[in-house]
């Protein structure tokens, strides 16, 4: 069936897509430098996931290759050619905490990156899908002036608003508002990845994520909330909450859920699409009942400590609506509801961590 590229292949989504994408027949060429080590710290690596890719793939292969490094690619993707049949590009410098502190890191892995990988598809294999990881935060802050209502465990958008029943659609725009520096190096990218498609007709998807998790997420303290919010309940680690009074909103995608979207998009692809791919109203919560969630999983009380500033550009209400994607793929659904994406996590956390936890 011919070789899907996927970039940040050891990572969340990259590891799932990899395994979903070589079971229905693909070879699969992974590319990642466990970069999120260098960006987390060593818990944070992806280590783990590369080796059992490795070991349980037989037609995976791992290339230790920065996205940012153009000739590097282009060879890479030369030595495949018109054998690649997709190109899943889910590699990312994905905190907007950690874009603040080196900015110019962030964007050349964000930004760079992604036109290096799009230059090479062009160049080697303009047939292919290609398919791009985005994210929420393209449309800044935009979404906090949406009329909110303060309830008991969460801010929720007024009944009456056109949002309310399925979410936020792709209409919002992403102009005049505060996106954090993370925010606009993915803005760049998503734009890039839009352009190849109508300027070059390549096969392109744009994916703008909500919070993407699942098992095998090595959530830090600036990335992967759910995943870093279980280890610290198994762990006994101190959690802080940003602001907000922990009432903000997030939908969560299981990756497998997700990896499903690339799946049926692959097999019939358009060109410049654009999708919102959150757990929409399917499955979503607020800071606080995701700790009250994994308290109850995990059987631990969680030492949470409060600080009232917002992250710069953080969200106080956002669902996604995915209606358009499900109009364009209907035999497409959700299978992972919150509770069980968390006990998926708690599950992976349980095994990393030994019997001891």
């Amino acid at each position: 069936m011919g070789t899907v590229v996927i970039t940040g292949s050891a990572g969340l989504i990259g590891s799932e897509a990899a395994r979903f994408f070589h079971e229905r027949g693909l070879d699969v060429l992974g590319i990642d430098n466990d970069l999120r080590s260098s960006f987390f710290g060593k818990a944070a690596s992806t280590r783990r996931n590369r080796e059992q890719l490795e070991e349980t793939l037989p037609r995976y292969r791992h290339l230790d290759l920065d996205i940012r490094d153009a000739d590097g690619i282009e060879r890479a993707f030369r030595e495949r050619g018109s054998e690649i049949k997709a190109v899943i590009h889910t590699a990312a410098q994905p905190s907007h905490d950690w874009a603040a502190r080196e900015p110019a890191t962030d964007f050349s892995v964000n930004a760079t990156g992604t036109l290096n990988l799009l230059e090479a598809t062009r160049n080697t294999c303009p047939e292919a899908c290609f398919l791009f990881t985005s994210t929420n935060k393209v449309y800044g802050d935009r979404p906090n002036a949406l009329p909110l209502i303060e309830l008991e465990t969460r801010y929720e958008i007024d009944p009456s608003h056109p949002y309310a029943e399925h979410g936020i659609d792709e209409q919002m725009s992403i102009d005049h508002s505060t996106h954090s520096l993370f925010g606009v190096s993915k803005a760049a990218a998503d734009l890039m990845v839009q352009e190849y498609g109508r300027y070059f007709g390549i096969p392109t998807g744009i994916f703008r994520g909500g919070c993407l998790t699942g098992g095998g997420h090595a959530g830090a303290e600036l990335h992967g909330f759910l995943s870093y919010l279980m280890r610290c309940c198994l762990e006994g680690q101190p959690y802080t909450i940003f602001g907000y009074k922990g009432k903000q909103v997030r939908d969560n995608i299981h990756a497998s859920d997700l990896v499903n979207m690339f799946w049926h998009f692959f097999k019939a692809p358009g060109v410049a699409e654009v999708y919102n791919a959150g757990g929409g109203r399917f499955s979503n919560c607020s800071m606080l009942e995701a700790i009250a969630l994994c308290q109850e999983i995990s059987g631990r009380e969680l030492d949470v400590t409060y600080k009232d500033e917002n992250r710069i550009g953080d969200h106080i209400w956002y669902i996604s609506d995915v209606r358009r994607f499900e109009s364009q793929y209907p035999d497409w659904s959700f299978e992972y509801n919150l509770r069980q994406t968390l006990e998926a996590i708690f599950e992976d956390w349980r095994e990393r961590l030994g019997p001891a936890r």
